[in-house]
């Protein structure tokens, strides 16, 4: 064995003597500074800032997943294996002067931190984005090899650094599969109208759903990729759900279909005005959170385009949340989901089927999440700060005061008398991540996805808990189940609720159902 690992070794040497004996040219002025750059991971954050930026919501996404691999990499690197292998950096008798970093690193060789940072970062962007991954990857081989160049590590040290890198990736997207890896199936099948250039597609766009665009304006992206389309810029002194309500009409009266160029709660609005008029919606991903159209796979505004043109849609179930009770459901398509020992905690099971009634009529519908108990506080909270510090700290800043001064609430869930810190109701079943829910993989499946946080002593503390060790199945103090129907009473004034980022005073009493496969929804198609 230890004449393997001795020949290794020399090979590893006489590479290294090769690369420091030979001609680079044009590689002095660049790789040197470029090998700096890279220190602490600086030169990838910049990127990833770029990333995020200029490339959309893939290419947040992109630049999140990067930096998420690069530091499950660097913690490996530097509390494994740096400490495992003590290999010491090459002698810089061979290397020429002018390649010298100014300041020459202390730690071991073995294996190479750039070199993992590096890969980690452009394998973690190419599994999100694989043409923002192509244009990423120049730059990290060339990380990778100026540290041969400048003669701080030997081959084999980057070479084990590159798979490291590559390794982490991969165990970041096994823990937060990618959206590619995580497609909507696209069924049931719908029909909807090919509209070409957009012929007949009235779309509405709110400027107020998300950031100002930084390069190319909204309406003019939407009348260059769907040229034919009207395109109604929603202005903040008129009412949204008026202007939809306007624009669905008029889709209806010409055989089209209607648009939204926004958010989750301008997609919501929208939802309710198609459902009402009976014409497809086309969701152009555009606002601050766009759950439903990621959910959808649609990326981009050509990604809705092209379905549009091509007359590719699929049917989409809705949720919908009513004051007092509905009428007991129909029959409805599919088998009742099975009640388990979770649909015991929430005090409920299932019913027979789905509900009765093919519109929203006496309900308010929405397309992602409903929530009671603490969320709506988070929400509202949130939303007054975001205005003035952004987005990201406004969240911190309501999370920090939804801990500290939020009280459980006391309600009856299918009749059972409980306290509660929160009850989450998703449109569909939610795979989840930690113990928040994160991403559907069918959108029309015919339930609700219900989760509860119940009361009690360190509840708070406990389901973390939970939910750092795995073993947030056999929490006591949270509980799920897939229903197809949920009531939700002795709801005390002042009460609120959310449902797609909308903040509003709940009812006493109400009932939460759905409307399976309701919305038809452009959406690219593969065709066989």
């Amino acid at each position: 064995m230890s004449r393997i690992t001795d020949r290794l070794h020399a090979v590893d040497r006489a590479v290294f003597d090769q690369v420091a004996a030979r001609s680079w040219p044009g590689a002095e002025p660049v790789l040197p500074r470029l090998s700096r750059s890279a220190n602490r991971g600086m030169l990838w954050f910049g990127v990833a800032a770029g990333l995020a930026v200029f490339g959309g919501a893939r290419g947040r996404r992109a630049a999140l997943r990067g930096l998420g691999s690069l530091a499950a990499a660097s913690l490996t690197v530097n509390t494994v294996g740096k400490r495992t292998v003590r290999r010491r950096r090459p002698l810089l008798v061979g290397v020429p002067p002018s390649r010298h970093l100014h300041r020459q690193p202390f730690t071991t060789s073995f294996p190479s931190g750039h070199s993992a940072s590096a890969a980690a970062f452009a394998a973690g962007v190419a599994l999100e984005s694989r043409r923002l991954g192509t244009l990423v990857a120049p730059a990290a081989w060339s990380v990778a090899f100026s540290r041969i160049y400048t003669g701080v590590h030997y081959p084999g040290d980057v070479l084990a650094g590159l798979a490291l890198g590559v390794g982490a990736a991969l165990a970041v997207r096994g823990l937060v599969p990618s959206r590619d890896g995580t497609a909507v199936p696209a069924r049931p099948r719908a029909d909807a109208p090919a509209l070409p250039g957009g012929e007949g597609l009235i779309a509405v766009l709110n400027p107020l759903s998300g950031p100002p665009p930084l390069i190319t304006d909204p309406a003019h992206r939407l009348r260059t990729a769907l040229p034919r389309a009207e395109v109604v810029v929603h202005d903040e002194d008129d009412d949204l759900v008026e202007v939809l309500e306007d624009a669905a009409r008029r889709a209806a009266e010409r055989g089209g279909a209607l648009g939204v160029h926004g958010g989750d709660g301008s997609v919501n609005a929208a939802a309710a005005a198609a459902l009402r008029h009976g014409v497809p919606l086309a969701v152009f991903s555009g606002g601050t959170r766009n759950h439903f159209a990621a959910d959808l796979g649609l990326e981009t505004v050509e990604d809705t385009a092209r379905a549009v043109q091509a007359g590719d849609a699929v049917a989409v179930d809705l949720a919908r949340w009513s004051p007092g009770a509905l009428p007991p459901p129909a029959p409805g398509r599919g088998a009742p989901a099975g009640r388990t020992a979770a649909a015991a905690a929430t005090g409920g099971g299932t019913t027979s089927g789905a509900p009765g009634g093919t519109g929203a009529s006496g309900g308010t519908v929405f397309v992602n999440t409903f929530s009671i108990g603490s969320y709506p506080e988070l929400v509202r909270v949130r939303e007054r700060w975001s205005r003035r510090v952004g987005s990201l700290p406004a969240g911190v800043l309501a999370a920090v005061h939804v801990l500290r001064h939020e009280r459980p609430v006391e309600i009856r869930m299918n009749g059972v008398r409980r306290t509660v810190w929160l009850v989450f109701v998703g449109n569909s079943a939610y795979r989840t991540v930690g113990f928040a829910p994160a991403r559907r993989g069918d959108l029309a499946d015919g339930l609700l996805d219900v989760r509860v946080v119940h009361g009690g002593r360190f509840a708070r503390t406990r389901l973390v808990a939970a939910a750092l060790t795995g073993a947030l199945g056999h929490s006591p103090v949270y509980s799920a189940a897939l229903l197809r129907r949920v009531r939700i009473g002795g709801l005390a004034p002042g009460t609120r609720l959310a449902f797609d980022g909308e903040v509003v005073p709940a009812p006493g009493e109400l009932v939460v159902d759905k409307l399976p496969a309701s919305l038809v929804v452009y959406r690219p198609v593969a065709r066989r």
